[in-house]
Parts: structure tokens; C-alpha cells; sequence
């Protein structure tokens, strides 16, 4: 999936704010070091940077690692592939807000953070958790099978028991796993879902030119206006999963 920067710079940065939460979970230790898995544009990378000396982000977006290290020129950045990460035994923390739900390979992403922690190092993570935004996508996907296309970006959203196993599995030992739901603004008033649906979507909607994509925004607010509307403005159906495990 290709990012607009620009766009989820000014329109979605709910993402790195909600975030900020999980930062509670990290110690105040300038002697640790701290990896941030999918940093984006380092928002979090940098309040990281203000608990320990040594942080660094990686992202698989390159304009996004583009635009972190134009912000905060001070910290190393990477484009990298969670997946296969190159460390080994050499981060005290791994770090990640609303990421692991893009990657497929679960078990590749958990043992390449796993090799990459020290012993006794922690994982803590927070992405979409199951029934995470069912209504926008159940939504986006009937509405654009009625246009023929039935080939959607698949997102994983687990459920606690699902990924407790395969935390397990991997040799993670878990502090804490919890699901939660996280309604959740999405700014710039009634366009906040066709905005939403332009960054997230952008994949599927580069299917259909300029009028067809408005018809399809209008056919999925029209759909969602009495669930997701408040009168003035879009509140998405977010869950979220907290994990805290040790290596």
C-alpha cells in the first residue's frame, strides 16, 4: 500500500495521539534501547527518544521514513521490513502502535521481533483487535462488489486467545493481552470517512476514477449515517489489543 503522507500527517494523526497511552507501559531509562516497529513519520519515535538515548525507527514506507527523518533529523530512521528484522539480542524494547494489523505473517513478524529483543526484553504493542471497524468495512466491501470488485485489503484483527497462542508459540512470555473498544473521531467534519477511506482504501479505490469514487463515498455515508454519524462528525468503530510480553 502506497501512504499519502501529507494526508495522514493532517488527518489521522488520532493514530500516534491514541498511541501516546502505550508509552505508559516503558520505563524512563536513558540506558535501554527502544526499537519502533512501522514509526510512520516518528511522532512516537521521538516521544520515545525523550525515555532512553538510543531509539530508532524503522517503517516499510518510504515516505514516510522520508518525512520522519525530516522532522526529527536527530533520530535514526530505516525503511525495513518488520518481517526480517536485523538484530539480534540488542533492543531492551520493541515497540508498535497500529501496525500489526497490515502484516499477514504473524509468526514471522513475532520471531523477528523475538530475536531481535534481549533476554528479558519486552514487546509492547497495540494494533486493531477483532470487530475493529466491521461496520466501515462490511460497508466499503458490499458497496463496492454492486461495481464488481471483490478483491479487498485484508487486515488481521485477532482476538485475545488467538494471539495469546501465538505470542506462545513463539516462546513470548505475556504480562498482559487485553481488547477494548476505542470509538474513535475522525476529523475535518463530514468528510472525515471519505477521508479515512482514501487513506486506508487507496488501494482499492485506484480501481475507480474521480465520479465513481465520490459515488461510492456518498453510497457508504448514506449507509452509515444513522450508525457512525453524531450529528457532527464521523465516529469510527475502532478496537484495539494491548500486549505486553517478555522475551
Amino acid at each position: 500500500m502506497k501512504w499519502n503522507t501529507t494526508l495522514y500527517q493532517n488527518k489521522h494523526d488520532f493514530v500516534a495521539e491514541y498511541g501516546k497511552a502505550l508509552l505508559e507501559h516503558i520505563a524512563d531509562d536513558k540506558t535501554q534501547a527502544i526499537l519502533d516497529v512501522g514509526c510512520g513519520t516518528g511522532e512516537l519515535t521521538h516521544e520515545l527518544s525523550q525515555k532512553a538515548n538510543t531509539v530508532i525507527g524503522i517503517d516499510y514506507s518510504e515516505s514516510m521514513i522520508q518525512m520522519a527523518k525530516e522532522k526529527h533529523p536527530k533520530i535514526e530512521f530505516h525503511v525495513m521490513d518488520a518481517c526480517n528484522l536485523t538484530w539480534q539480542n540488542h533492543f531492551d524494547v520493541v515497540f508498535s502502535n497500529a501496525v500489526f494489523h497490515w502484516i499477514e505473517d504473524q509468526s514471522k513478524l513475532l520471531g523477528s521481533i523475538y530475536r531481535a529483543l534481549k533476554y528479558d526484553g519486552k514487546l509492547i504493542c497495540e494494533f486493531g483487535a477483532h470487530g475493529c471497524v466491521d461496520k466501515i468495512r462490511t460497508t466499503f466491501q458490499r458497496v463496492l462488489k454492486t461495481y464488481g470488485h471483490s478483491d479487498f485489503l485484508r487486515f488481521y484483527f485477532p482476538k485475545t486467545q488467538e494471539y495469546s497462542k501465538l505470542l506462545n508459540q513463539v516462546g513470548f512470555k505475556i504480562e498482559m493481552i487485553t481488547d477494548f473498544d476505542r470509538p474513535t473521531v475522525l476529523k475535518d467534519g463530514k468528510f472525515g470517512l471519505r477521508n479515512w477511506l482514501k487513506q486506508f482504501y487507496s488501494a482499492d479505490l485506484s480501481n475507480f476514477n474521480e465520479s465513481q469514487q465520490n459515488d461510492i463515498f456518498e453510497k457508504i455515508e448514506d449507509s452509515l449515517y444513522s450508525d457512525l454519524w453524531d450529528g457532527k462528525q464521523w465516529i469510527a468503530d475502532y478496537r484495539r489489543i494491548r500486549v505486553v510480553a517478555l522475551r
